[in-house]
C-alpha cells in the first residue's frame, strides 16, 4: 500500500472545524490566538506553552464524531480512525498540522524536542496525529522509538486505527510491529491494512512463535492465525488441526478462518470434518471480525 494518503481537506483545518462544534466560544479564540502567536513565533517557545496549556483550557471528554465527521476524516486521510480521540488530543493535534502546514522547514526540527519533553499523555497525543504530518526522517524516527517503546498505549495509538504502517513501514518493520503487538497482547484487528500486508515471511515468524509459547505450556491468540492462513501448506497443516480441535471457541473459529484461507487442498479436507464450521465460513457468517475473543487468551 502506498501513496499519498492526504487526499482532501487539509488536516489542521478539519480538525478545527470539528473543534468549533465542541469547545465554548471563548477557548476557541484562545486557541486561535496562540496558534496564531506560534505561526509568527521564530522560537518553540509558544508552542510548548500552548501545548501544556490545552488540557487545562479545552475538554478532556471523548471525540465522538458524528457519521458524517467519519467520513470526512476518510476523505482527508484514507484509514484514518479518530474515533478514540479526545477533544485535547484533537487540538494538539491541529496545532501541530498548523505548524506541519504553515513552517513546514521547522517541522522536522521540532518533532524530537517535543517528544523528549512530553509526559505520557502528550507523547500519546502526539503520536496520533502522525498519518496527518508530513513525512520526514525526523517522523520516521520517531515513531520507530515508539514501537520500541514497552508503553502499551503508545504503541496502540501507532498500529491501531492509524494507516502510517501500512503505507510506510517496509515488510521487516511490519512483520515486526504485528509480532510485538501479540507479544504484549495486543489486538490484530485495529491494525489497518493487515489483511493486505499479509505476507509469507510473517506466516512463518508467527508459526515459529506459536511453537514457542506451546512448547512452554503458554496460550496462543487466535488472531495469529489471521496472519497465517494464506500460507498455509504442510507442517502449518498440523497447526492448525490442533488449532480448529482446540476446545476454545475462539480458537476452534480461528482455525476454520485459517483452513478456509489456505490453498492446500488438505486445509479444505480438514475444514470439511467440521461441518458447522465449514458452513459458518463458506456462508460468510463467521469472519476475522466476528471472532469470539473475549476472554480466549491471555499474556500469561
Amino acid at each position: 500500500m502506498t501513496g499519498n494518503h492526504v487526499v482532501e481537506s487539509k488536516p489542521a483545518a478539519l480538525l478545527n472545524q470539528w473543534l468549533l462544534k465542541r469547545i465554548s466560544p471563548e477557548n476557541s479564540a484562545w486557541l486561535v490566538q496562540q496558534t496564531e502567536k506560534i505561526k509568527k513565533s521564530n522560537s518553540n517557545r509558544d508552542l510548548h506553552i500552548t501545548l501544556g496549556l490545552i488540557p487545562r483550557k479545552i475538554s478532556r471528554t471523548d471525540l465522538r464524531l458524528s457519521d458524517d465527521e467519519h467520513a470526512e476524516a476518510e476523505r482527508c486521510c484514507a484509514g484514518w480512525n479518530p474515533s478514540a480521540w479526545s477533544v485535547d488530543t484533537t487540538a494538539r493535534v491541529a496545532v501541530l498540522c498548523t505548524v506541519a502546514e504553515h513552517c513546514s522547514e521547522r517541522f522536522s526540527d521540532l518533532l524530537p524536542d517535543l517528544f523528549r519533553n512530553a509526559d505520557l499523555a502528550e507523547s500519546v497525543a502526539y503520536y496520533c496525529g502522525i498519518c496527518l504530518y508530513p513525512r520526514s526522517d525526523a517522523l520516521d524516527w520517531q515513531i520507530g522509538e515508539g514501537l520500541r517503546s514497552n508503553i502499551r498505549s503508545v504503541f496502540e495509538t501507532i498500529a491501531h486505527n492509524n494507516p502510517y504502517p501500512a503505507l510506510h513501514f517496509d515488510q521487516n518493520r511490519w512483520n515486526h510491529m504485528v509480532l510485538k503487538a501479540l507479544f504484549i497482547d495486543s489486538s490484530l484487528a485495529p491494525v489497518f491494512g493487515l489483511d493486505q500486508r499479509v505476507n509469507r515471511e510473517l506466516a512463518l515468524i508467527l508459526t515459529d512463535y506459536a511453537h514457542e509459547r506451546w512448547a512452554a505450556g503458554r496460550t496462543v491468540s487466535p488472531e495469529l492465525w489471521r496472519c497465517v492462513g494464506a500460507f498455509a501448506t504442510g507442517d502449518m497443516i498440523e497447526d492448525l488441526k490442533r488449532v480448529i480441535s482446540s476446545d476454545n471457541v475462539a480458537e476452534q473459529q480461528a482455525g476454520a478462518l485459517a483452513l478456509f484461507q489456505s490453498p492446500d487442498e488438505a486445509a479444505r479436507s480438514l475444514l470439511n470434518s467440521y461441518p458447522d464450521f465449514a458452513e459458518s465460513v463458506t456462508s460468510g457468517a463467521l469472519t476475522w471480525d466476528t471472532l469470539e475473543l473475549s476472554g480466549s487468551h491471555c499474556a500469561a
